[in-house]
């Protein structure tokens, strides 16, 4: 090889092996490429890495060798990386393990928070990793591939030989394309296994949460014409919104509970990862529908959820200007209100995945430089899309990293923005669109390593990855979830100055005291003093209550909870078969389920055919993940209860929807399975329950 063909340019030198082919001579071409390419193999991992989703480390001699792997190079604050992970899922459910094909997470943390193993497992569970992840801390696999970048995939042969690199994202065609032929070659070489791996689900690692929420996104609230504070609430890993009054009630649920897109009535809409949400009246409510990469609009008074822009398809536009349902977006993050006149209203949204502020015009606006822009139409108005913290007084010119949090400052007509991956916290003046920095991160716009824990004012003062902000009611403090410092801080914008909120030792929630949990949301009570947090990896809200000087007093949970009166409906086709009882305490906790399907009497599942199943739970204060899937052959299900009132009524129920046949004829088979509690004086710890159903041509039998 000559001095330059490093691994870094083997795309470049795949490409000009492949122009202009397509089908067979493509696939020749590549075949060609694998007989030439003399890549050292890559060293093992380093020993001593903390893996997972498998119960051991996984080693190239042993568990890799005989495989196509794919090592995606990934951090998990990084939004391009994240949008890599619905390509890797798709390209995991075309060729199995068995097929010879597995994907491993290299997680190359660069925020100092994210070399902690337990934020890593969090970031695993919240994202629904399925795929081996080990935490290369030192980033000695990093350096081993002589990676550059946020996200980097390696595609490697059975003995660890590098093939190709690619950089960035937007590669699965190709991808899929140098995996099948890979894999085709290999195995025409007799070098591909189909062995297992020691695959050992994630969630049961999740703590014993006693609720319903799964790492909560972002937090609104609104008074109603009843004088009421109303909260809404992104449940962002249980893919819905839930509606709350001011002591914790769930007054409604909307979405599924299942990602997807769909509009319609709360039951049957769907979201996918939602996060920010903001009232425009008591009934209406916009949402940052983020990994859907769309804006919903929810209507409380009549029930329905509708689209209000985006495709459902990740956009790379960095100009827009289309009406909002036919404009492609790019993971919008949080939302802000601004009223510009009487007529006007204009939706901010802090569009992650493009590093902009976009626009969505409810009504016919003059904009800035006489610019009219009709209803509907969604367009950026602020950040060039480079990925950068640049201040600048032309509002395109100006550069962002990653926006994730927004709030509107009516007396002033200013956005602020928590710029998350300069970890800084930015101000966006909507009178002439000028950017000025508040709190945070350097002079340097290249600079977006400039983090840290540090009070103080402009630059001088660090923060580390920012996601959430609200603003005091008189307008003059703006607070700040610093959500890699599990802290929240207030800043004086008149002064550009930030400080720590420092938590009361009385601080006794749950009975111990504690800190956040990368908080990512926030919101001030329209009500009383009161600060109300979305503490995301501990999977609750707290409420922080202030003094008349926005000091901090104290702090405590709010406890979610539903009437028992309201419970959720069961809907069963087939035959109802009880299962033995699964142990819990009164005080409720977490609840492991692995189901096992056993075919007797040559019964199998169709191939090819859709198999489907789902939980469904007793009411709204329950939680469960994953809640539904396709794959009947891993069915690994964990429940967070809460407290129990009554053992005898509540139940779980499993329902599934499968497509059997022999080798004579198709037999679906659609049953329930209804899994009873048995109440212990003491919580269970880890303790899996085993559900097993027994299959034949004529019957269905539970153990």
């Amino acid at each position: 090889m000559s001095e330059d063909d490093d691994i870094a340019n083997s795309h470049r030198r795949l490409l000009s092996t492949i122009n202009g082919k397509k089908g067979e001579g493509f696939e020749e071409a590549v075949t060609n490429y694998l007989k030439e390419i003399r890549y050292p193999p890559v060293k093992d991992f380093k020993k001593g890495l903390e893996w997972f989703n498998v119960s051991e480390a996984l080693t190239f001699e042993k568990h890799l060798k005989g495989k196509v792997v794919v090592l995606d190079f990934f951090t998990y604050c990084c939004i391009n990386c994240m949008h890599i992970l619905p390509d890797l899922k798709e390209i995991e459910e075309e060729f199995s393990v068995q097929d010879g094909l597995v994907v491993v997470g290299v997680h190359s943390a660069k925020f100092e928070n994210e070399k902690n193993s337990s934020n890593i497992l969090a970031a695993v569970q919240r994202y629904n990793i399925a795929h081996p992840v080990v935490n290369d801390m030192t980033m000695d696999m990093w350096k081993k591939c002589d990676v550059h970048c946020w996200p980097t995939l390696l595609l490697l042969g059975p003995y660890a030989n590098p093939i190709v690199m690619l950089t960035g994202e937007g590669h699965k065609d190709k991808l899929k394309m140098y995996i099948k032929c890979a894999l085709k070659y290999y195995s025409s070489q007799d070098l591909i296994s189909p062995h297992k791996l020691p695959f050992s689900s994630a969630y049961h690692l999740l703590p014993d949460m006693k609720g319903p929420l799964l790492f909560p996104g972002k937090i609104t609230s609104i008074v109603g014409e009843n004088g009421n504070e109303i909260l809404a609430l992104s449940d962002s890993g249980n893919h819905r919104i839930l509606i709350l009054n001011s002591e914790g009630y769930i007054l409604k649920q909307i979405g599924s509970s299942k990602a997807g897109l769909k509009d319609g009535s709360f039951e049957e809409s769907k979201f996918n990862n939602p996060q920010g949400l903001i009232f425009k009246t008591e009934n209406i409510i916009y949402v940052a529908d983020t990994d859907n990469h769309a804006i919903r609009l929810i209507d409380l008074s009549k029930n329905v959820v509708e689209t209000v822009a985006g495709t459902g398809v990740q956009g790379h536009d960095y100009k827009g200007g289309k009406n909002g349902k036919d404009q492609n977006i790019s993971s919008p993050w949080d939302l802000a209100l601004y009223k510009k006149n009487e007529e006007a209203y204009v939706l901010i949204i802090a569009m992650a995945g493009t590093h902009q502020i976009w626009a969505l015009f409810l009504n016919d606006t003059i904009w800035w430089k006489n610019v009219t822009y009709k209803a509907g139409t969604c367009v950026a108005i602020a950040g060039s899309g480079r990925e950068e913290n640049r201040n600048n007084m032309y509002p395109h010119a100006a550069g962002f990293a990653q926006p994730s949090g927004i709030v509107l400052h009516r007396k002033n007509s200013e956005v602020y923005i928590a710029d998350s991956e300069s970890s800084t916290v930015r101000r966006l003046d909507l009178a002439d669109g000028k950017v000025t920095p508040v709190v945070g991160g350097d002079k340097n716009p290249y600079n977006l390593f400039a983090f840290g824990d540090r009070d103080g004012s402009l630059y001088d003062a660090k923060l580390q990855h920012s996601l959430g902000l609200a603003i005091s009611k008189d307008g003059s403090i703006l607070f700040v979830a610093d959500t890699y410092n599990h802290k929240i801080k207030k800043i004086d914008i008149s002064k550009n100055q930030v400080f720590t909120l420092s938590v009361p030792q009385s601080d006794t929630t749950d009975g111990t005291i504690k800190t956040f949990n990368e908080p990512a949301g926030l919101c001030v009570s329209l009500k009383e003093s009161l600060l109300y947090v979305a503490d995301t990896n501990n999977h609750c809200i707290k409420v922080l209550e202030l003094d008349s000087n926005n000091i901090l007093s104290k702090v405590r949970k709010l406890d979610l909870k539903t009437s028992m009166s309201e419970k959720k409906p069961v809907h069963v086709k087939g035959t109802i078969l009880k299962s033995k009882p699964v142990p819990l305490s009164k005080e409720g906790g977490k609840i492991i389920l692995h189901v096992s399907l056993q075919f007797l009497k040559g019964l199998k599942l169709t191939e090819e055919a859709p198999q489907k199943w789902e939980v469904q739970l007793p009411n709204l204060s329950w939680s469960c993940v994953p809640s539904s899937g396709n794959d009947s052959s891993n069915i690994d299900i964990v429940i967070s209860a809460p407290s129990i009132v009554s053992f005898s009524e509540d139940c779980i129920i499993l329902v599934l929807d499968l497509i059997t046949c022999t080798d004579s004829t198709c037999l679906p088979k659609n049953f329930a399975i209804e899994i009873p509690l048995r109440e212990v004086d003491k919580p269970t710890k880890n303790l899996e329950n085993l559900v097993k159903i027994n299959l034949s041509p004529t019957s269905v039998e539970v153990e």
